[in-house]
């Protein structure tokens, strides 16, 4: 079976965060037996045996788009690039799907990435996070995209199951809604926490800093952190420009394997009061793999993460934000709370490789019994 995989992030290197659960993706369907698979993604390091699709102008300008933040940063951005770099993406990926004449399946990450699919009848699975459902209020871009999908087969695989629901009313009748979520380096697992016993507790916060992804973080804890024994400390690229206040070790980027080696060991857990639509936020599932207890806001995204009470505490105020930091910094609640989020991740998710088998069973449920389109 050979596949052909599109993403337009992917880090390049060990050091780099963008784009990690892409590679992961890439590594663990790389490991399957009977796949022969094709890569067209931003410059980084490949499996072995996987054949990278992009021409050398496809990097340099699909490298250059990962450093100034991907295209959802750059639509975001306004000005000329935010009409321009879109338009340059759809072309690249039509020339490079016109290429792959030997494809049994594509293998598409996000829904935009699907409007230049030539007019081939093969099938497709189209994975969605929740950036993309804001897509579908651009003008055409719902009759766009189905105008591609009834050619083909498609299997819509969003991350996370709450989106299933709005996914199924733009395009049930012509694709199958499949939620698939995402594997979890075994990394994570591997990590041996220290006992909070001691002050200051350490809270962490991993997020691209955007206004709706630090939501009332800043005002929900500066009169439980500033001047204290906790520290918050916060890892992430500035995407938009946010005031952080002294009081908040900002840190920057981090790459997973900083996180890992040196500051989930030693956090009482993570915190995230974002305001953003997104899917299943991979970076929390990474912490509770690593036995970190979850602090969140209550939204839907982080309702179908968290076990509220049992995992992590959901938060929708000021006064539980600070009843949930009380609770979990109790030694013997914050160990009994990290080992049922790790238990969970491990029960619900696996590992990547546990991943690329699922997308598999939907491969081949595409292609039927033949093994071909």
């Amino acid at each position: 079976m050979k596949v052909f995989l599109t993403s337009t992030m992917y880090p390049r290197d060990a050091a780099g965060w963008r784009g990690v659960f892409i590679r992961n993706m890439v590594f663990g369907l790389a490991r399957t037996p009977g796949l022969a698979l094709d890569v067209w993604a931003p410059p980084g390091e490949l499996p072995e045996g996987v054949v990278r699709a992009t021409t050398p102008a496809d990097s340099k300008w699909l490298g250059e788009l990962v450093d100034k933040g991907g295209i959802s940063h750059m639509m975001r951005s306004g000005g000329i690039r935010a009409l321009l770099s879109p338009i340059k993406l759809l072309q690249l990926l039509a020339s490079a799907y016109r290429r792959q004449r030997d494809v049994d399946i594509y293998h598409i990450n996000w829904l935009q990435s699907a409007l230049p699919l030539p007019d081939d009848g093969k099938p497709a699975l189209i994975t969605v996070l929740g950036n993309d459902l804001k897509l579908l209020s651009l003008p055409l871009m719902r009759p766009l995209l189905r105008r591609v999908m009834r050619k083909r087969k498609v299997a819509i695989c969003p991350n996370a199951e709450w989106m299933a629901e709005p996914l199924q009313k733009a395009f049930g009748d012509i694709a199958t809604i499949h939620p698939i979520s995402f594997g979890i380096d075994p990394v994570w697992y591997a990590i041996e926490r220290k006992a909070v016993t001691e002050a200051p507790t350490r809270w962490l916060v991993v997020a691209r800093l955007t206004e709706d992804k630090m939501g009332p973080l800043f005002e929900w804890s500066r009169p439980l952190f500033e001047g204290g024994s906790r520290e918050l400390h916060l890892f992430g690229p500035m995407e938009q420009t946010i005031d952080v206040p002294s009081w908040v070790h900002y840190h920057g980027p981090a790459a997973p394997e900083q996180l890992a080696a040196e500051w989930f060991p030693q956090a009482c857990g993570l915190i995230t009061l974002s305001r953003h639509a997104e899917g299943r936020p991979q970076v929390m599932l990474e912490a509770m793999a690593a036995g970190l207890p979850i602090v969140a806001s209550r939204m839907p995204a982080h309702a179908t993460v968290v076990i509220d009470g049992e995992t992590g505490l959901l938060c929708d105020s000021p006064q539980s934000y600070d009843e949930a930091l009380r609770t979990l910094e109790e030694a013997s609640t914050n160990r009994q709370f990290g080992l049922a989020a790790r238990r969970h991740v491990s029960d619900e998710l696996g590992t990547w490789d546990d991943c690329a088998r699922r997308y598999v069973t939907v491969y081949e449920q595409l292609l039927g019994d033949s093994g071909r389109a």
